[in-house]
């Protein structure tokens, strides 16, 4: 569904560029406010996007986020905990497994931030490259969820009716390490923003803006 919803999103913008690089001069100086415009969803919640005003706002909004990200990872913290107590392990000695995970997490979101600053400091630049990193980005989001939603759906399929074969291990293998999976798409990710930079800058998309 996120991929067949991210494929329409696509196609409209990759429709407004061509026009951009057709040479329609009348579509630049709006290029801001079709980027901005978003789908469905941001139409639908519009109004709460009104609620962040100051910067600080997104602190309790951060922790609202934290406190639901990743409920299968924190399942696991808290399977892997009550199995130590079980087991006699001290509560002082289980408050390491939060801690790692905390850390964990915040060393990761900290680098994505990171980087995602740096590419949406590029981006957002000029409504061109705006428009033009949105469809890359949105290209590879649809790439990640078919790959995922596949992954799953295979996984799935293979363990119910028990399928062997080089490929179907590789995909059990892929169900086993989805945490690998997740280093690859963050990789994915960066890798993106810099081919996309580059190629932006060998086609000269910059002149295309300044010409219109």
């Amino acid at each position: 569904a996120i991929a067949a919803t991210n494929i329409v999103a696509v196609r409209a913008v990759y429709r407004k560029f061509r026009q951009v690089r057709a040479g329609a001069a009348d579509i630049v100086p709006n290029l801001d406010g079709l980027v901005t415009t978003g789908g469905f969803l941001a139409r639908l919640f519009r109004p709460l996007f009104g609620l962040i005003r100051q910067s600080w706002h997104m602190y309790p909004l951060g922790i609202l986020f934290g406190l639901g990200f990743d409920t299968a990872t924190e399942i696991s913290l808290l399977g892997i905990s009550a199995a130590e107590g079980a087991k006699g392990l001290p509560v002082w000695s289980m408050l390491i497994f939060p801690a790692l995970f905390a850390a964990g997490m915040s060393l990761v979101d900290a680098a994505d931030s990171v980087m995602m600053l740096g590419a949406y400091g590029w981006a957002f630049v000029k409504p061109l490259r705006k428009l033009y990193y949105n469809m890359t980005v949105t290209l590879v989001s649809v790439v990640v969820a078919l790959t995922v939603g596949g992954i799953e759906v295979l996984g799935f399929i293979g363990r119910y009716w028990d399928l062997q074969g080089a490929v179907w291990h590789a995909i059990r293998s892929a169900n086993d390490h989805f945490g690998t999976l997740g280093y690859i798409i963050a990789g994915l990710l960066a890798l993106c923003w810099i081919l996309s930079a580059l190629f932006y800058r060998l086609k000269g998309y910059d002149k295309l803006e300044a010409a219109s």
